[in-house]
Order: structure tokens, then C-alpha cells, then sequence
């Protein structure tokens, strides 16, 4: 399956709580524009988790990038902040546990400016049928067709 270049997302913020549920519903518009709605509440919680680590343990102040981008094969979300404090994986409950309870694979990787907390989901567009002919109304005669070797 090939996939226009367009299936790309990235913005840059500053994390607020308004301003995650924000992102939130243009990821899922972004998702849903892209044919992948099953895959909506899985990715924009684990997003929450993300953009919410970064407001707690990096500050509101600071700002983060976002990208979300679908190769045909797999959604990837990535945040990008300018803090070199690596996450830890708790536990339990939320935070890193909960994005690696909801995606296949997720990671984070130091940079030159901070770090980078990503996860990925595997998430192919479902295969659109054509439409179906419709099926004649009750009492309603439609011509007969002859078969395609009688006519040779």
C-alpha cells in the first residue's frame, strides 16, 4: 500500500492542560482523516501521557514538538522536549506504563537539545469494498441478461 507524503503531522507548544486536549482533538481529526478511527482512543491516550509528562517534569513554560506521522504500516508519535531528564518506567499505573500498554513499540532517545519520547502502533487503513449493487425492490422485474458465452 502506498501512502502520500501528506500523512504527517508536527507542531510545536507549549504544554498546558487545555492545550492537550487541543492536540488531542487534532490528532484524532488527523487519524480519522486517514481512515485509522479504531486507532483513535488508543493513540490520543497514550499521547495524553506524553504531553502530560512533559507539562509535570518539564515544565508549562517550555516548549515541546509534536509529530505524528503514518507510514501505511504504523502510526508513530513522537515528543520532543529540551530536557535532558530521561523518563522512568514506574511500576504501575500511568505514565510510560500505560504508552507501552497501548502501543507495540515505544522508546526514548537523548538529543542534542533534550529528549525524545516516541511509541508506535501498527495501524493499516482498512480495505474500502466497493459499493454493492443494490438488490431489486419486492414486485419490481428487471431485464434479463444473457449469459456472456451465448453471445459468442
Amino acid at each position: 500500500m502506498t501512502v502520500p507524503l501528506d500523512r504527517h503531522y508536527s507542531v510545536e507548544l507549549q504544554v498546558s492542560a487545555e492545550r492537550v486536549s487541543q492536540v488531542r482533538r487534532i490528532v484524532a481529526a488527523h487519524l480519522r482523516h486517514w481512515s485509522l478511527d479504531l486507532h483513535v482512543r488508543p493513540v490520543c491516550r497514550a499521547l495524553d501521557e506524553l504531553l502530560t509528562n512533559v507539562h509535570r517534569h518539564v515544565g508549562g513554560g517550555n516548549t515541546c514538538v509534536l509529530e505524528l506521522r503514518w507510514t501505511g504500516r504504523h502510526v508513530t508519535v513522537s515528543v520532543a522536549d529540551n530536557s535532558a531528564r530521561m523518563p522512568r518506567l514506574l511500576p504501575v499505573g500511568g505514565g510510560l506504563s500505560r504508552v507501552m500498554a497501548l502501543s507495540d513499540s515505544w522508546g526514548t532517545c537523548r538529543t542534542t537539545d533534550g529528549k525524545v519520547v516516541w511509541f508506535t502502533r501498527y495501524a493499516e487503513a482498512p480495505q474500502l469494498a466497493g459499493l454493492l449493487p443494490h438488490a431489486p425492490l419486492p414486485g419490481v422485474r428487471t431485464a434479463r441478461r444473457t449469459p456472456l458465452a451465448a453471445l459468442v
